[in-house]
């Protein structure tokens, strides 16, 4: 009885054997799905790279692909300055035709200067800038510093009441401040910030660059607080020394 069992145990063994191997041989090891997973992940980064390669170039358009149909602008004229621009009409008509190759006109009945694109107009922003420099006479500043900075100037515009509410004989004496004995003050803050300086009525117009702006506006808006003219100097020059070395 003992004999015959002996090889049903023994077959029980080789077959929980087998199926351990079998098992074994199943189970998968870390490394393998790692080099998996960092294989696909070179395939992965190798397509984006091909991608990026392979990217379109487009040519660059030509200006007559992006420039539409004739576009115009107008600008009016107050009444003020009908005979500064009668007297300055070819100074202003000059540059407009000849360098920025526009059409421009002054329109009696509306009383506003027409600036309009032509087929030989080769520059997209060339009528925006022929605008800028028409409204910068109007504003009140000389057909050649208008005409020196076409290219890249800015304009500002801002009133004696939002630095300070003055009537009366305070806002003459703050316009007195900022002009000086004989337009002294007003030149020496043109000449240190490089800027350009029109007082007209209650308004005060800046021409030159942003940073050159900033500092004229500061030292013009303590003139107008009360600060006397020979701090608003010394400061201006610290500020303009500091700005010239930085650049």
């Amino acid at each position: 009885m003992d004999i015959e069992k002996t090889p049903t145990v023994a077959a029980e063994v080789t077959g929980e054997s087998k199926d351990g191997a079998e098992a074994f041989t199943k189970v998968k090891s870390k490394k393998k799905n790692q080099k998996r997973k960092r294989e696909q992940d070179g395939v992965d980064m190798d397509t984006e790279e091909s991608v990026a390669i392979k990217r379109p170039q487009f040519p660059p358009i030509s200006g007559d692909k992006l420039r539409g149909p004739d576009e115009m602008r107008k600008i009016p004229v107050p009444a003020h300055r009908y005979t500064p621009l009668k007297e300055n009409w070819l100074k202003i008509f000059t540059p407009i035709v000849e360098n920025l190759q526009l059409q421009v006109r002054f329109n009696l009945k509306t009383r506003n200067v027409e600036i309009k694109t032509c087929k030989e107009t080769q520059e997209i922003s060339a009528l925006t800038k022929a605008a800028d420099f028409v409204k910068a006479f109007i504003l009140g500043f000389q057909v050649e510093v208008s005409a020196r900075n076409i290219d890249l100037f800015v304009v500002l515009l801002f009133l004696f009441f939002t630095v300070k509410p003055l009537k009366g004989d305070h806002l003459s004496r703050a316009i007195g401040r900022i002009a000086g004995k004989g337009g002294k003050t007003k030149f020496t803050i043109e000449n240190v910030t490089k800027t350009r300086i029109v007082l007209a009525e209650t308004k005060i117009h800046i021409l030159g660059s942003f940073q050159n702006i900033k500092m004229a506006r500061t030292a013009i808006c303590n003139l107008i607080l009360g600060s006397p003219p020979s701090k608003v100097y010394g400061n201006i020059r610290a500020v303009a020394s500091r700005t010239a070395e930085r650049f």
